[in-house]
C-alpha cells in the first residue's frame, strides 16, 4: 500500500500551474530522486508531501498514522541553541508527552499518554539524539550558529533521523556538502529503512541513491524506474516520439487550416464534421505546453594571453598555526581545466589566490603569465546587489552586451538564459536561488576573460543547464579553476585535479575524480604493501655466530629522466583519442545494463555485454597505467 498518493493535484502561482493535474504513488522503501527545470516547483511539490502546503485541487492521501519529515534546502535553527537542543527537536511531540506524563494532573489519561509515548519510542529519546550524534559526528554541546554550512545540515538531518519517520523528504541536501561528506550522506540514504524523496541536481548522488527518478515537466509528474543513467536513456527516446506526434499533429492542423480557408462547399454534414475537427485540433494545439527553451550560453574568451598562467615552486602559506599550503609546486599553461578538491575550509580559496598572484605566499615563489584576465564565480553570490533590476547587473548603464566583438541586446541576452522581457527591470531579489546562479553566470559570460574561477558554480542549477554548461568549459580556450563537489561535473570538464591530503600538503592528478580516486587507491594499496615488506633478514641458528653488521649501502644514483623516442612519443599523443573511444564504448555498455531493453534480449546477450565491459575495464586500466609512465618522463 503506497505511504502518500496524491491524485490529479493541481498546484498554481500565478497563471502557470507548477502542477497540473498531476499523479504520484510513493511505496515503502522506494528512494525517489525529484528532478526538474529550476522554477517548475519542486520546492513546492516536496512541501505538499510534507503536509506544509496543500493543492488547489486534487488529493493528498497518506497512510494511517504515516511519520514523515521535512529538510529544507536552507534549515533554521534557533538563534543561540545547542547541537543537543537543535536535534532534540525531532522528538519534540515524545519530549513533551514524557514531561506531561512525570507531572500529570488529576485530569491527565495516564494510560493513552504512556501507549502515545510507547508509540514513539520517547522514554528513551535522550539515548536516541545521543546516539545519532555520535553515529552522524555531531559535538553536543556545541553551537549551532557556529557551525559551517554543510555541519548545520548534518544537524538538520539528525534532527530528521531521530523523528525515525517512515518518509524522508530532501531539498538539496547536497549543497555545502564538501565530496567526503556527500559520499556519507549516500551511504547514510542508501542504509535508511524509510522511503525517501530527495530533490537534487547532483547526478553522480542521483545514481547512487535513487531506486526511481520522477521528472516534473511543465505541470506534470513522469516516473521512471531505476538511476539517472537509466533516466536518461529512457528521456531520449521518449522526447524523439513526443517531437514526432507533435510534428505529424501540425502538419495535420496546416492541412486543415488550408483547406478552411479555401471555403466549404455545399456545407454538407462530412464539412460540418470536419470543420468540428478542425476546432478540436486548435484546441488541443493551444492545450499543448510546448518543451520550454534551452538556454543558450557564449562566452567571451577575451584577450590570448602568454603560454604560462603561474608558475609555483614549494609555496607555503599558514594562518597562526594553521598550515594552509606545504612545499607545494605546479605549473599552470593556457587552456589548462583544474579542478580543485577538499573538505570545506582546508584552504582551496587560499591556494587559489595564491596562484592567480592574489595573496603572497609565506615561503616559495610564484611567477605569473601576461595578460591575465579573471572573472569570478562566487557560491555566495556576495557580488549580486539584491535591489538592483537584472538588466543593470548585467550591463550597468547600457542596453547593450558585447561579447567576442558581437553586439546583443540586454533584452536578447537575458533570454539567452531564460529571463523574459517582462523581468528585465525586476529587482535580484525576486529570483530563486537557481535564478540567481543563472545571472551570475549571465554576467561572467558578459565580461572578457581568459581565466574563468568558478566556486561552487553548480549550486540550485538544473541539470539541463549544468550540461549545457560543461560543454561550453570543454570548448573555453582559457584557463578554467572549477572549485566544487559535484563529481560528474568536475569529470566532464577538468583535465587536471589538485587535491587537498591534509596538513597542508596538495597533490596533483591527472584526469577527474574517478581518476584521482583511481590513482590514490592505489598509490594506498602499493603503500601499503611496502608497509608489510619485513625490514630485518629472516633469524638465524643459535650456533651460528653472528657476523659484524656490514656498512650501510650507498644510495644508488638516481637515474636521469630520457627523452621520450619518437615512437614512444607517437604513443603517447595517440593514447588519449584511444582511452576516449574505450570510455565512450563503456559508457554505451554501462547504459544498456542500467536500462530495460537488454535484460529483454536472454541471457547470452546480457552475459556478452558484461564480458565486453570487464574486457574494456582492463584495457582502460592498462592504457591509463601506461599514459601516466610516458607522461612522468
Amino acid at each position: 500500500m503506497a505511504l502518500i498518493t496524491l491524485q490529479a493535484a493541481s498546484l498554481a502561482y500565478g497563471h502557470v500551474p507548477l502542477l497540473d493535474k498531476a499523479s504520484l504513488a510513493l511505496e515503502p522503501g522506494e528512494r525517489v530522486g525529484l528532478i526538474g527545470r529550476n522554477g517548475t516547483g519542486k520546492s513546492s511539490m516536496l512541501k505538499l508531501l510534507a503536509g506544509l502546503e496543500k493543492p488547489d485541487d486534487g488529493l493528498v492521501q497518506l497512510q494511517q498514522g504515516l511519520r514523515r519529515y521535512y529538510v529544507p534546502q536552507e534549515p533554521l535553527f534557533a538563534p543561540g541553541v545547542t547541537v543537543f537542543d537543535a536535534v532534540s527537536e525531532g522528538v519534540a511531540e515524545a519530549k513533551a508527552l514524557r514531561e506531561r506524563f512525570e507531572a500529570h494532573g488529576p485530569d491527565d489519561d495516564l494510560d493513552a499518554l504512556q501507549t502515545r509515548i510507547e508509540a514513539l519510542d520517547g522514554w528513551t529519546w535522550e539515548q536516541r539524539v545521543t546516539e545519532t550524534l555520535e553515529r552522524l559526528g555531531l559535538v553536543a554541546e556545541s553551537r549551532v550558529e557556529a557551525l559551517s554550512g554543510g555541519m548545520r545540515k548534518r544537524v538538520a538531518l539528525a534532527q530528521a533521523l531521530v523523528a525515525a519517520p517512515q518518509v524522508l523528504l530532501l531539498d538539496e541536501p547536497t549543497n555545502h556538502l564538501d565530496l567526503e561528506a556527500i559520499l556519507w550522506l549516500q551511504t547514510l540514504l542508501v542504509a535508511f529503512r524509510g522511503a525517501i524523496v530527495v530533490i537534487t541536481h547532483d547526478r553522480a548522488f542521483l545514481d547512487a541513491v535513487s531506486t526511481r527518478i520522477v521528472e516534473l515537466d511543465r505541470g506534470q509528474l513522469r516516473s521512471y524506474p531505476g538511476n539517472f543513467v537509466a533516466f536518461e536513456a529512457a528521456k531520449i527516446r521518449e522526447m524523439e516520439a513526443e517531437a514526432q506526434a507533435n510534428a505529424r499533429a501540425d502538419k495535420v492542423l496546416a492541412q486543415e487550416e488550408v483547406w478552411i480557408r479555401k471555403g466549404v462547399e455545399a456545407r454538407r454534414t462530412r464539412s460540418v464534421s470536419r470543420i468540428e475537427r478542425l476546432v478540436k485540433l486548435r484546441s488541443d494545439r493551444a492545450a499543448r505546453r510546448d518543451v520550454v527553451g534551452r538556454v543558450r550560453l557564449d562566452i567571451d574568451a577575451g584577450a590570448s594571453g602568454g603560454k604560462i598562467v603561474a608558475e609555483l615552486e614549494g609555496v607555503d602559506k599558514a594562518y597562526g598555526e594553521r598550515q594552509l599550503v606545504r612545499n607545494f609546486s605546479t605549473t599552470v599553461l593556457r587552456g589548462d581545466k583544474i579542478g580543485l578538491i577538499g573538505a570545506n575550509g582546508v584552504g582551496k580559496t587560499t591556494l587559489l589566490k595564491i596562484i592567480l598572484g592574489q595573496l603572497a605566499p609565506d615561503a616559495g615563489r610564484v611567477r605569473l603569465g601576461t595578460n591575465i584576465q579573471v572573472a569570478y564565480f562566487d557560491q555566495l553570490r556576495a557580488g549580486l546587489n539584491l535591489k538592483a533590476t537584472l538588466a543593470d547587473t548585467i550591463s550597468p548603464g547600457s542596453e547593450w552586451v558585447e561579447i567576442n566583438g558581437a553586439r546583443k541586446h540586454i533584452m536578447s541576452y537575458l533570454g539567452d538564459f531564460l529571463f523574459s522581457p517582462q523581468r528585465a527591470n525586476s529587482p535580484v531579489s525576486s529570483l530563486s536561488g537557481g535564478e540567481r546562479n543563472r545571472l551570475l553566470l549571465a554576467r561572467l559570460f558578459a565580461r572578457p576573460a581568459n581565466v574563468l574561477v568558478l566556486d561552487e558554480p553548480t549550486n540550485d542549477l538544473d541539470i539541463e543547464t549544468l550540461e549545457l554548461l560543461e560543454q561550453l568549459l570543454q570548448d573555453y580556450p582559457g584557463t578554467v579553476f572549477l572549485v566544487s563537489h559535484d563529481r560528474r561535473f568536475l569529470d566532464a570538464v577538468v583535465t587536471s585535479t589538485i587535491v587537498a591530503e591534509g596538513e597542508g600538503r596538495w597533490r596533483e592528478y591527472e584526469g577527474g575524480v574517478e581518476d584521482w580516486l583511481i590513482q590514490s587507491q592505489r598509490a594506498a594499496v602499493l603503500a601499503k604493501a611496502a608497509a608489510n615488506t619485513p625490514a630485518v633478514p629472516a633469524a638465524v641458528p643459535a650456533s651460528v655466530k653472528a657476523a659484524p653488521a656490514p656498512a650501510a649501502a650507498a644510495p644508488a644514483p638516481v637515474a636521469p629522466k630520457r627523452k621520450l623516442s619518437y615512437k614512444e612519443q607517437r604513443e603517447l599523443d595517440e593514447l588519449p583519442a584511444r582511452i576516449e573511444a574505450l570510455e565512450k564504448e563503456q559508457k554505451v555498455l554501462a547504459d544498456a545494463l542500467a536500462g530495460t531493453e537488454l535484460y529483454q534480449e536472454g541471457a547470452a546477450r546480457i552475459a556478452q555485454t558484461q564480458a565486453r565491459y570487464e574486457v574494456l575495464d582492463t584495457e582502460l586500466m592498462s592504457l591509463l597505467e601506461r599514459w601516466e609512465v610516458l607522461s612522468a618522463r
